[in-house]
């Protein structure tokens, strides 16, 4: 007999699966969506992390300078030297102050310089100039030993100021004597990787000329004349003259290499 409710005859709810189904699948919109928010905040953290230790990394020479500067211990002297021993002195007290045991007590020896672009004979070329010519700074602890090592390295010639008991330098001094160096240094690194507009300029000596100095015209249209400088234009390779012309003196232009010193 069958039965008035057969399995066969059930109804089947169609919907159901696929309704499942739907409700249970993650949307692929919202999974990109939510990767990307995930990536661009990585990447926000990561540009953070790299301007931080951008920051760090960028250490401004000057300032850490004169941090070290006014941490050391020691305090700072001025020697006087023979004309153009300045050098000669450093690496002899270098060599003093290892060889008589002074290393506690002496601590620095420094010769102030700096790069100047000279121009002669109409070559420019860059050099390096000592800042105080005749004059060797030292940091040191004065003590009877520490003067006398100093004192008796040959070419010195004594302590400025008073010879036994000299006055240390202030550190604002000494800063202002050292300082430049540092700057030049710093800015000589940085020309690697700056650009051709932000290279720094050095220091221009000529020495061909001055102004007073008398010349003799030797090409153009003053040529046999003769002329006194009053000023020097380097950039332009020019300097201003007066020529007596008809009697009267007339300020020229005339290029370096239409003149020479007499």
């Amino acid at each position: 007999m069958t039965s008035a409710f057969d399995e066969t005859d059930a109804p089947v709810d169609e919907t159901s699966t696929d309704e499942v189904s739907a409700d249970e699948t993650p949307d692929a919109d919202g999974v990109d969506e939510a990767a990307d928010a995930t990536d661009s905040e990585t990447s926000e953290t990561d540009a953070v992390d790299a301007d931080s230790a951008a920051d760090e990394e960028a250490v401004d020479p000057l300032q850490e300078f004169r941090d070290r500067l006014w941490s050391q211990p020691g305090d700072w002297y001025v020697i006087h030297t023979y004309a153009g021993m300045e050098k000669r002195v450093q690496q002899n007290l270098e060599n003093r102050k290892v060889a008589l045991n002074a290393e506690d007590y002496i601590h620095e020896i420094v010769v102030p310089t700096e790069e100047v672009a000279e121009i002669k004979n109409g070559q420019r070329k860059l050099v390096r100039r000592t800042v105080l010519p005749g004059y060797v700074l030292v940091r040191m602890d004065l003590t009877d030993d520490s003067w006398g090592v100093v004192r008796h390295t040959p070419s010195v010639t004594g302590f400025v100021g008073n010879s036994h008991q000299p006055v240390p330098l202030s550190l604002s001094e000494v800063e202002k004597m050292l300082a430049p160096a540092v700057e030049a240094e710093a800015a000589a690194e940085a020309t690697a990787t700056a650009e051709p507009t932000q290279t720094p300029q050095a220091k221009v000596e000529f020495s061909d000329f001055a102004p007073g100095d008398s010349v003799l015209v030797i090409d153009g249209p003053f040529a046999t004349l003769h002329a006194t400088v009053t000023e020097i234009n380097i950039d332009g390779q020019k300097v201003k003259g007066l020529v007596e012309i008809f009697g009267r003196e007339t300020s020229v232009e005339l290029p370096f290499d239409y003149i020479q010193k007499v």
